[in-house]
């Protein structure tokens, strides 16, 4: 039957929830397989879901609904089962039926988004690489990014690291990244002058729309307070820190990036974790629009990839790569936690 198959997909995400330090969603997703039915419609909608549960992230979705109800404080009944709160599971599942069945036109509108992330932690996985982009150009560089988001990890230079025996950074920045180093440590010896930011994301969100704002926080597992930290560290760094974020399809915006270069400047692409979500229509745009400009480009124009993804979507961890043109050679730089706990440099 389907809604098997939907309740076994919550039961999945939770298994994947625990493997990532967040009890609570985990809890909360056990919860939801076990309590949904076709009497709500919050229930009805899930159970007869139309896509492919796993691949829309639909137990995140019904998540992030009920995050958003907390953060927003529209529902202190619900807020009552969340961290730090201690609750019996027969009463933390009898109160969150009553909570779906209380918010169930808020909670069906939130089905309709895929949630979306900014992954703050992911820059001190992407900072190395970007550091030997700045090296090998050897000039000031515009900086854009596919798959923005909110585009705060375009102001990844405003953030302060720390991997342990070296640091590198604002030292006074309100977002502090710990990253543990296995093996090698980064090199991080190089300077980066930006002059321009720009990202691009099918579904943008603007952080300085309280709604929106809410939205992107709603999706950070409630257990999880130093990530919401960062978060909200970054947001406020993005509301002194000029960047763009366009509503594009991902080739275009790396046409016109790659059309607007100028002379004495390099341009830094960079993107993380997104590259498999593309159709393979755009990515082939992509690779050719980047192997053209780079046959092209000169000493007074280069051209870098940064790409943090994995190699093969079955993969552990993420790859850290570095191409740079001219010359199109690609490196591997690193291996990375794909929630950017963890770096080992090759």
């Amino acid at each position: 039957m389907r809604q098997n198959d939907i309740r076994a997909d919550f039961e999945r995400q939770a298994a994947g929830c625990a493997a990532l330090g967040s009890p609570f969603t985990a809890r909360l997703c056990r919860a939801l397989a076990a309590i949904l039915d076709r009497s709500s419609v919050t229930g009805l909608a899930v159970l007869e879901w139309d896509g492919d549960p796993r691949a829309d992230a639909l137990a995140l979705r019904l998540c992030g609904g009920l995050h958003a109800l907390v953060l927003a404080g529209e529902d202190d009944a619900l807020a009552g089962l969340y961290p730090p709160a201690r609750v019996a599971e027969p009463t933390f599942r009898a109160e969150l039926d009553a909570a779906i069945r209380r918010n169930d036109e808020a909670l069906v509108r939130a089905l309709d988004s895929a949630p979306q992330t900014n992954e703050i932690a992911r820059a001190g996985m992407i900072l190395p690489g970007l550091l030997a982009a700045a090296r090998e150009l050897d000039r000031p560089v515009a900086v854009a990014e596919i798959g923005s988001s909110a585009g705060l990890n375009l102001l990844f230079d405003r953030f302060h690291y720390d991997y342990g025996a070296s640091r590198w950074g604002e030292t006074t920045s309100p977002v502090r990244l710990q990253s543990e180093v296995r093996g090698k440590t980064p090199p991080l010896d190089a300077a980066i002058e930006i002059v321009a930011r720009a990202g691009s994301d099918i579904r943008p969100i603007d952080c300085h729309d309280p709604a929106q704002r809410l939205r992107l926080r709603s999706y950070v597992w409630p257990d999880q307070q130093a990530r919401l930290q960062r978060l909200d560290a970054a947001i406020g760094l993005a509301e002194e820190t000029p960047f763009s974020v366009q509503q594009a399809d991902a080739a275009d915006f790396v046409d016109r990036q790659l059309s607007a270069r100028k002379p004495g400047t390099g341009l830094v692409l960079f993107h993380t974790i997104m590259w498999q979500y593309l159709p393979a229509a755009t990515k082939a745009r992509i690779e050719a629009a980047l192997d053209t400009a780079g046959d092209a480009a000169g000493p007074d124009n280069p051209i870098a990839r940064v790409a943090m993804e994995p190699v093969d979507t079955r993969d552990p961890h993420a790859t850290l790569s570095l191409t740079v043109w001219p010359g199109g050679e690609t490196r591997r730089l690193a291996h990375c936690d794909y929630h950017g706990r963890w770096i080992e440099w090759l």
